[in-house]
């Protein structure tokens, strides 16, 4: 844990000295800004595999960002990254859509993050939420139960369109308060299905979960 949080001290640094720069745009002044940031996603997206994500990931949509507050890095006066801010009455913050493009300082995710967190503490927000980690924690031996090696399974063979245990990694970092979701199916086979279509809203595309 103290190693996790020394290298995210190191990357916020490190992305200061290259010249990032925070700051959160009311709602009312992001439609301004949308050419630019669909700039930044069309080059996140190109460089992506399976395009577009959903169910419990964010997807570019202008009319959706109009209506929240826009977290931006600027490298110069051009805006590199950014994050849409969810908030959940006023004790947790949030982020949905975040997307960084050319230009941007390495960790610029990271320091994105950081800085989101910073600025809530300082609105008094109580939490920030970094959002869900698909079919992650679940148990890898020869006796767990039936569900959990089905989605380990499920797990496995969609990482190539979604990167489920890099995700897990990635928020790890920041030493959550993990919480567990649950996903009601019936038993069997229906239960299998129900994986494999959760992967799919994930993945946003059907086509590509079933050929995988």
């Amino acid at each position: 844990e103290g190693g996790a949080r020394a290298e995210l001290r190191q990357t916020h640094r490190r992305a200061v000295r290259e010249g990032a720069k925070f700051e959160v745009v009311p709602q009312a002044d992001v439609v301004a800004l949308m050419a630019q940031l669909k700039a930044i996603s069309d080059t996140w997206l190109a460089d992506k595999p399976g395009g577009e994500k959903g169910f419990s990931l964010g997807l570019f949509d202008a009319r959706y960002l109009a209506n929240f507050d826009c977290a931006l890095v600027r490298s110069g006066e051009r805006i590199v990254a950014f994050a849409n801010l969810w908030t959940a009455g006023s004790a947790e913050l949030s982020v949905d859509l975040m997307r960084y493009g050319e230009g941007a300082p390495k960790g610029v995710i990271d320091y994105l993050l950081i800085e989101c967190m910073l600025w809530g503490k300082a609105q008094g927000y109580e939490w920030f939420n970094l959002g869900m980690a698909p079919l992650s924690g679940l148990e890898d031996h020869p006796l767990a139960p039936a569900w959990h090696k089905l989605g380990r399974l499920v797990q496995r063979y969609g990482e190539n369109f979604y990167h489920f245990e890099g995700l897990r990694k990635f928020k790890e970092k920041f030493s959550p308060e993990w919480r567990p979701r649950y996903l009601a199916a019936p038993g069997g086979w229906s239960l299998a299905g129900a994986l494999v279509d959760v992967t799919t809203l994930i993945s946003g595309s059907v086509a590509g979960a079933v050929s995988k």
